[in-house]
């Protein structure tokens, strides 16, 4: 991964300068360390409950399935009561974000660095969440989750974006994002995408090693020509998408019914198509894949911070986090939740504790006006024009 530290006396004012995003326009003129300065130094008694935004799978309560239920433990253990607000987007989390109603969030790196240059999330206290001892390595420290050496989260999960096709259909087994790119025409009307501003990057990383000329170094900074380089690109693969989607349950029932035939998805999805009898196969490509590591962050207005403090450490304690990595279908973050899983295999399955794997993976990061490689003598496109580039390949 990519790391760009920033002076340890820049304020969230001049962030917001770099980032000319929406949620950049909500900052306020308050140091970087968000409401009341600074991480707690201590936990005091719980507030009787915590407000939560989460991806659909990540606070289950048993309602969705009596037998996954680590909520209510939660509860029973720490008198916190859990008030869950599920998100579907990663722009709906930091707009719920800056409410100041909520005072926990698991964003994935498209938000985290939004909601850090708001002043909406707050640095964390790591020695407060005794789990984090666990956290794999590799999961810390990253330009998605800190800002000069601090957290500003725990680390949950991670997963890579990967390219499905089915085996009946696309011959022979692709091996390369070009199959949904320059060769995309050749499944025209059958090919699928995600269904965001960041997919942005995907393209980016493709034309990585396809067109070395353009210098990209990290799909996530591009200049303007890498950036009009990479649309022209998804404009081309546009006539030949069918479908773009968000909801996984979509991508599900559109390659079982042969509607999409390629197009990339993640492990949980292609393991549930396979499940209903789909011939679907899911690869890393040789260009490898963008990703997600999603990172539970605390509202720098949280009403209830104790409660979630107890939270953060509950949900990556080992064996809730194993429960929730076998639920989703990601990588658990605590590398002792291996030992916890009821697969014995759900680890290997999606590469867990395969750092040279995930060294292929770029993760989701949000795109800032100071590029993000390290670049000094341009500025790069930021989120808000990437946004925009979106709306335009859509049409």
């Amino acid at each position: 991964m990519r790391k760009r530290k920033m002076s340890a006396g820049r304020s969230v004012a001049a962030v917001c300068a770099l980032l000319l995003t929406a949620a950049a326009a909500g900052c306020g003129s308050g140091g970087d360390d968000g409401k009341g300065g600074h991480a707690p130094e201590k936990l005091g008694k719980g507030e009787g409950e915590v407000n939560i935004i989460a991806w659909a799978g990540y606070a289950e309560d048993g309602s969705n399935d009596p037998k996954v239920d680590w909520v209510h433990p939660f509860e029973k253990k720490t008198g916190c009561k859990v008030n869950t607000k599920t998100a579907g987007t990663s722009d709906e989390m930091v707009s719920l974000m800056k409410t100041g109603q909520y005072d926990t969030v698991s964003a994935s790196g498209d938000a985290t660095l939004r909601l850090i240059a708001s002043g909406d999330a707050a640095p964390v206290n790591t020695a407060l969440v005794p789990h984090y001892k666990d956290i794999f390595p590799a999961l810390k420290q990253q330009p998605f989750n800190s800002r000069d050496g601090r957290m500003y989260g725990i680390p949950h999960g991670r997963g890579a974006n990967l390219l499905m096709y089915r085996t009946d259909k696309v011959t022979p087994a692709p091996d390369s994002w070009r199959a949904v790119f320059d060769d995309a025409a050749r499944y025209e009307g059958h090919v699928t995408a995600y269904d965001s501003p960041i997919y942005i990057a995907d393209a980016a990383l493709y034309l990585m090693r396809a067109k070395p000329s353009l210098g990209i170094e990290n799909p996530y900074a591009l200049d303007q020509k890498q950036l009009d380089a990479a649309v022209a690109l998804l404009k081309k693969q546009h006539k030949a998408v069918g479908e773009y989607w968000s909801d996984y349950q979509k991508e599900i029932t559109a390659f079982k019914g042969g509607d999409s035939v390629i197009g990339t998805t993640w492990q949980v999805i292609a393991n549930l198509t396979k499940d209903e009898k789909a011939p679907v196969k899911a690869v890393l490509p040789k260009e490898g894949a963008t990703g997600w590591s999603d990172t539970w962050m605390v509202s720098s207005k949280a009403d209830h911070p104790n409660c979630a403090y107890r939270w953060l450490d509950w949900i990556v304690s080992p064996k809730v986090n194993a429960q929730v990595a076998e639920y989703f279908g990601e990588a658990p973050a605590n590398r002792k939740a291996c030992a916890e899983t009821s697969d014995p295999d759900h680890c290997a399955i999606y590469h867990a504790d395969d750092e040279k794997y995930f060294k292929r993976v770029h993760f989701w990061t949000t795109p800032i006006k100071q590029c993000l490689d390290g670049r000094k003598d341009t500025d790069c496109t930021d989120y808000a024009q990437w946004t925009r580039a979106w709306t335009e390949v859509k049409g």
